[in-house]
């Protein structure tokens, strides 16, 4: 996950965009906020969303090109599967801004493929190859485990996965694992001065938004999970979700406080993150908020443990998994 700022020319072009009352280039327009209807929700098992992270992360780190990264990809596929869901794996070869040749995968589970009207759920599965936010210089060129960012995402979304095999929604649901999101730009090598946004991260998600697995994908808007497992995380409202789809912002704020998660879901707007949900919105044109962690009392909004070797599982909190998972339930359970 790249700094928890957006590039000046990024920030203008949205401002401009929403100054003048409409939506973002490329976007659709955001949908209406609507009340919902009390349904019984399934229970979100947090013990369980935390062994779906566990699980990624006794692979070890999930770089492209490596083992772990394949072993990790044919687990996700298999879960999805073993849960009912029609599996398309979309196979890619990406050229990172180093210039080397990453093998990856998109992973789309499809619940009730043959439904028209969809919602799409998503999240990065891959785990960023060097801990170069890390205070111990010797450890910049080492992979790291990428519990929180990367893991709880996916870990949340396994999770709903086996709530939709028992208990299916009214509206199809598609979970995506992007690939490639955090194999941006090493800090040694970026450059403070850059004017234009940096778009050597959420490789996976470019791919996809420009050639999805279907050439005709719809849906009615999209949820992406990202940095959801740390003790205490407070998810502001991200400034790139409201500029292109604030309605759907506040229809998941609201679901959240309604679900007794206020502490968690701040109703109040945090920084800009250039992540997955950029790219679906700008290039698919599908409205897609994220919910990711903002913490104030870092340096770069993200937490101390960000892009270090100590992003492991003690950076993974069942109560911050539960709250994201409820949330995220209450709101695709009630979608007629």
């Amino acid at each position: 996950m790249i700094k928890y700022l957006i590039h000046p020319l990024l920030f203008l072009s949205v401002a401009l965009v929403v100054a003048c009352g409409g939506s973002p280039k490329g976007s659709a327009p955001a949908p209406v906020a609507q009340e919902s209807v009390a349904v019984q929700l399934p229970r979100f098992d947090a013990d369980s969303a935390y062994a779906f992270v566990e699980a990624q992360v006794n692979f070890g780190p999930r770089v492209p090109n490596s083992a772990e990264h394949r072993a990790c990809g044919d687990y996700l596929e298999s879960m999805l599967k073993g849960y009912g869901a029609e599996v398309v794996s979309q196979t890619m070869e990406l050229v990172a801004y180093d210039g080397t040749k990453l093998q990856a995968r998109n992973i789309v589970g499809q619940f009730q493929p043959e439904k028209k009207k969809r919602v799409m759920l998503c999240a990065h599965w891959d785990s960023r190859p060097w801990a170069d936010s890390d205070p111990d210089a010797s450890k910049h060129r080492t992979p790291i485990l990428g519990a929180n960012d990367g893991a709880s995402g996916v870990g949340v979304l396994l999770e709903i996965a086996r709530l939709l095999a028992a208990a299916p929604t009214e509206v199809g649901i598609d979970i995506i694992f992007f690939d490639a999101e955090d194999y941006g730009t090493h800090n040694a090598d970026d450059d403070p001065s850059r004017e234009t946004m940096d778009h050597s991260w959420a490789l996976g998600s470019q791919y996809w938004s420009r050639r999805p697995h279907k050439s005709d994908y719809n849906a009615r808007y999209g949820i992406l999970l990202d940095l959801v497992g740390a003790p205490g995380s407070t998810f502001y409202q991200e400034g790139i979700s409201l500029a292109y789809a604030g309605s759907l912002v506040e229809k998941i704020w609201n679901a959240a406080h309604k679900a007794g998660h206020a502490k968690y879901f701040v109703k109040e707007k945090g920084g800009y993150a250039t992540d997955d949900h950029y790219y679906v919105n700008e290039f698919m044109g599908l409205p897609c908020v994220d919910i990711i962690n903002y913490d104030q009392d870092s340096e770069n909004g993200f937490g101390k443990y960000h892009h270090t070797i100590k992003d492991d599982m003690g950076w993974i909190d069942r109560e911050t998994l539960k709250a994201v998972g409820e949330t995220v339930v209450a709101v695709i359970y009630n979608e007629k």
